[in-house]
């Protein structure tokens, strides 16, 4: 995508258009909007406004009067945003400017599915002799009866591809609501005076957003305030290098990121009349990327394709020989009629029947089929997959590097401890100590430095309540400051902001910069506590003063920091100086004034510890890699059950000191990483993949973790506590924060691998069979047993209604129950190939014993006895599938019925075989070439095609050790009896 845009920067026609009216210069007081764009009580229209700002045209936004210019023009003030009670309503804003959506191209419909359906060579050669056999058929036969055997034919390849056709529709309508679900995103924007939660679908020209570190932009539009804003437009143009913006580059653009830095933007315009719309439609569609299943599955189909092939051309190679040798025999070599023709056609679709049968095409079918299911049945359970391949790869995970905060914690942070003026305060008592005379002014520097510091507002709702918007962490210190008596509006109006740096996960710090009322400046600073006590020389005291800060005060006040941290407290640091000039280049030094320590209480999730246990029962190793103390994180680790006895807790610094081969000592042991940055947890995921060979799942939640989320085998974002860039590096977004809904993920893909597994087992039976038993029938009596209409029935039996029935099965509460798959492990284990091989020779013994003995064991006497045969060995061989497919509902468990009536889909499929077998043996005789049978002869087939499951329980109970043993003993008995042999003949 970013090739494509970025070759078609400069060759948009709209911006060159809008370029060379730039060269014919522009009159804004010549301007007028078209007439429906001024009653609606707008100045400027979208053809005016969008090529403004793609262009980046700088000499028409001063025309305008700049951003405040275009927000008249757009009827909607910079402060307090859109009024859809006094201004235009938000549907005629739409109607004018467009919606915030893009269009799809590239929508398909039913039919066109039909159509590819159609495209399948073999049902197209099938459909082909169908047409000749009805017309070599009437020709010979007369009307209607000449017609049955390629109507028939023609009825089956219509009913397979309209299956098909349905199948693969529905599941293009899962993904494309599982798309939409992906793009869902929320901004925060000012309307009607206060701040909300807006859709990006929802948004029209002329909102305020408010951006920050993180968002992706959501349409373009044009900055009007912020701090420190760099934005990546490589999405655009392919540069790496991120663009400042500010008021003097003002221009903001869909798609891109901010990569630091905060602001609001006016937006300007929306959907397709953006930049990126523009150009979305010299992008062609970027095909689905086939997952690791897939790509092994179609290697099976190739094999099968290519054995099938063969067998299909000696089929008919077996077949023609056997007619010309029969001719030869009867002197009519050279005598031909349309009867002989309708026999060689029969063997050529006979042939292709079997390739038909052969091929089991709908194997790779099931990857996307079940990942559907699972990924539809996930959203329920709060996990939105945005790589497919993530639910089939999370059935292989032997680590998980999680975070703390969210994902094992509740995020519902509270201030629960507080150190200030040598005195260590619980939270329900620092107000009354607080609001006393004596701390009058501790107090007013404190209301300040967390007011002004903070990425949390307090904003008016339409209710005029007050609520605290932002991050966890700084609403728990606003929302601890107003407790104390703070003004917030009061305290952020008095001073003038002049620089804002927002918290960076390798600094661990956030700091502002602001103007003093009585001159000079001030810098205040909150981060991680122990860091920033080391770059404190000075401590406040109760009245105000600032005092030297001792080593030994330095100790005590580290010693409270443990103390709170040993509590599973995370602890922040709250410090300042003053500077004499706002130019000041210390403004980052060291040299702050401590004024407090906070301790802030983030209670771990209930359902935390047994996910955990859980995940270590399954094989699963747990490593928390967080930025907080060590202590901190060792409590919390201890809590969860992540940190055991013999585990290892470390700091990232000390494991970027431990040499290569220390490291691969210690991997084993290490279950918690504390002080971790981005570019730690980037590090700790690439040596456990390359040199521990681990498959590696990791949460993020910061633009900075999205290296990590990348270089994972599974990214997990958080929905909620996550930036936009995180969630869009990530494989899947966890729409709770939940650590369970890891847990979750895990089942879904071991039981996405077992279901697979399951249904290959369960098709390659059937393929096997049918080819094994119609080849050498065919060899030996010179005829296939099995129509071309039975072997589509059997085809579409297997690959329709058998994958339908066992992709669907939902999995088990206890994840340890299923193994790891493995990074390399393969679809065929040893009792996969033992139950396909069992299976498939019961099942052609019974064929074989009642395709040359069937007339003499079952009595068979009347004139149509050679119908009746077939018609049950039809019939066995369909419920001898409709029991196998209950076998294939477990590989290795005996009990294949424990949750048989939990899953509807399989109950329905399972009686829709049954029903429609019935109606095709009793009813479509002349299309299906069955007759009806009596009672005896249906419990037979009942009976034969039930004997599977007996045979499955007995393949079951044959183990790979039992077998060895029983070798070994066999080895060992004989050499014996012949030692006691020899000894009686010596005697």
């Amino acid at each position: 995508m970013r090739k494509i845009a970025g070759s078609c920067v400069l060759v948009s026609k709209a911006a060159l258009q809008f370029l060379q009216g730039l060269r014919q210069g522009f009159a804004r007081d010549k301007y007028r909007p078209p007439e429906e764009v001024f009653k609606a009580g707008f100045e400027i229209d979208a053809d005016m406004l969008s090529p403004m700002v793609s262009s980046r045209n700088h000499d028409y936004l001063k025309a305008f009067l700049g951003v405040e210019g275009i927000a008249r023009c757009l009827d909607v003030s910079l402060d307090t945003g859109i009024s859809t009670i006094k201004g235009p309503p938000l549907a005629v804003r739409q109607k004018i400017f467009g919606s915030n959506v893009y269009d799809d191209k590239h929508r398909k419909s039913f039919w066109a599915f039909t159509w590819d359906a159609l495209h399948d060579i073999t049902l197209v050669i099938l459909l082909v002799c169908a047409v000749i056999s009805i017309v070599l058929g009437i020709a010979i036969e007369g009307w209607p009866e000449g017609i049955y055997d390629g109507l028939g034919v023609i009825l089956c390849i219509l009913l397979v591809m309209s299956i098909m056709a349905i199948s693969d529709y529905k599941q293009y309508l899962q993904f494309r609501a599982l798309d939409e679900q992906r793009k869902k995103t929320f901004i925060l924007v000012t309307r009607d005076k206060s701040r909300q939660d807006c859709s990006i679908y929802d948004l029209v020209v002329g909102d305020i957003v408010h951006l920050k570190t993180g968002d992706i932009v959501p349409a373009d539009g044009i900055f009007i305030k912020g701090y420190n804003m760099l934005v990546d437009e490589s999405s655009l143009t392919g540069e790496c290098e991120p663009v400042s913006v500010n008021e003097t580059d003002p221009f903001l653009f869909s798609g891109t990121k901010v990569q630091d830095g905060s602001g609001r933007m006016l937006v300007a315009s929306v959907g397709m009349k953006t930049y990126l719309g523009s150009l979305m439609g010299t992008m062609s569609q970027i095909g689905e990327i086939e997952t690791p299943l897939q790509v092994k599955l179609n290697g099976i189909a190739t094999i099968m394709g290519k054995i099938a092939l063969a067998f299909s051309l000696l089929t008919f190679l077996v077949l023609t020989t056997r007619f010309l040798a029969d001719k030869a025999l009867h002197n009519e070599l050279l005598e031909w009629s349309t009867l002989d023709a309708l026999k060689l056609l029969d063997s050529v679709a006979i042939a292709v029947t079997v390739l038909v049968v052969g091929i089991p095409e709908g194997m790779p079918l099931a990857v996307t089929l079940i990942l559907a299911f699972a990924s539809r049945k996930l959203m329920n359970e709060r996990a939105l997959l945005k790589q497919l391949s993530s639910c089939e790869t999370m059935a292989s995970v032997s680590s998980i590097c999680t975070d703390k905060t969210g994902t094992l914690t509740t995020n519902r942070m509270v201030v629960d401890r507080l150190f200030i003026c040598d005195e260590v305060l619980l939270n329900k008592d620092a107000p009354d100590f607080l609001k006393s005379a004596k701390y009058e002014g501790v107090l007013d520097i404190l209301l300040h430095s967390i007011f002004l510091n903070s990425g949390s507002e307090v904003v008016q709702g339409k209710d005029g309540t007050n609520t605290v918007l932002g991050t966890p962490t700084g609403s728990a210190l606003v929302e601890f400051a107003l407790r104390l008596g703070g003004h917030y509006d009061d305290i952020c109006q008095q001073y003038e902001i002049l620089e804002v740096w927002p918290f960076n996960s390798s600094a661990k710090r956030r700091s502002v910069h602001v103007a003093l009322p009585e001159g000079g400046s001030r810098v205040f600073c909150t981060g991680a506590a122990e860091i920033i006590l080391c770059e404190c020389t000075k401590i406040i005291c109760s009245n105000g003063d600032r005092v030297h800060l001792s080593m030994e005060q330095k100790r005590k006040v580290l010693d409270i920091i443990n103390v709170f941290c040993c509590g599973a407290l995370r602890t922040l640091c709250l410090a300042f100086k003053d500077l004499n000039d706002s130019n000041d280049c210390r403004v980052l030094d060291g040299d702050y004034t401590l004024m407090a320590v906070v301790g802030i209480s983030d209670p771990v999730r209930p359902e935390v510890k047994s996910a955990v246990k859980t995940c270590l029962a399954a094989g699963i190793t747990v490593r928390m890699v967080t930025g907080d103390n060590i202590n901190t994180a060792k409590a919390i680790a201890k809590e969860c059950g992540i940190l055991t006895d013999d585990g290892l807790a470390i700091e990232a610094p000390d494991l970027r000191a431990i040499l290569l081969q220390q490291f691969q000592e210690l991997m084993s042991k290490i279950q918690v990483v504390a002080r971790s940055s981005p570019d730690d947890k980037f590090t700790l995921v690439t040596k456990l993949k390359s040199e521990f060979g681990e498959v590696v799942a990791v949460t993020g939640d910061g633009t900075n973790d999205a290296s990590a989320l990348r270089a994972a085998d599974v990214g997990l974002a958080m929905g909620i506590a996550g930036t936009e860039v995180a969630r869009e590096s990530a494989d899947v977004v966890l729409m709770d924060d939940n650590f369970t809904t890891i847990v979750n993920l895990i089942k879904w893909g071991r039981l996405v691998y077992q279901n697979i597994q399951l249904l290959v087992q369960f098709q390659l039976t059937i393929s096997i069979v049918a080819l094994l038993f119609n080849f050498f029938s065919a060899c030996i009596s010179g005829s296939a047993p099995l129509t071309v209409v039975q072997l589509l029935w059997v085809n579409m039996i297997s690959d329709i209604l058998g994958l339908l029935a066992l992709v669907t099965k939902l999995p088990c509460h206890k994840v340890e129950e299923k193994a790891s798959a493995g990074r390399n492990m393969e679809i065929f284990t040893s009792a996969i190939w033992k139950n396909i091989i069992g299976q498939s020779f019961y099942q052609l013994a019974i064929l074989f014993v009642l395709k040359f003995c069937g007339q003499r064991l079952l009595k068979l006497s009347d004139e149509d006895t050679g119908l009746v045969l077939h018609t049950v060995i039809f019939n066995s061989f369909v419920l001898c599938q409709v029991f196998n497919e209950i076998n294939s509902r477990e590989i290795e468990k005996i009990n294949v019925f424990r949750g048989l009536l939990d899953s509807w889909v399989f109950a329905t499929a399972i009686v829709c075989v049954v029903v429609c077998q019935v109606v095709a043996v009793e009813f479509l005789g002349p299309f299906a070439h069955t007759t009806p049978l009596g009672w005896r002869l249906w419990v037979v087939s009942i009976l034969l095609g039930f004997l599977s499951m007996p045979v499955s329980v007995l393949l079951k109970c044959i183990t790979a050790s039992k077998l060895v043993g029983a070798i070994n003993r066999w080895k060992c008995y004989v050499p014996l009896s012949c030692v006691r042999e020899l000894c009686r003949k010596q005697d």
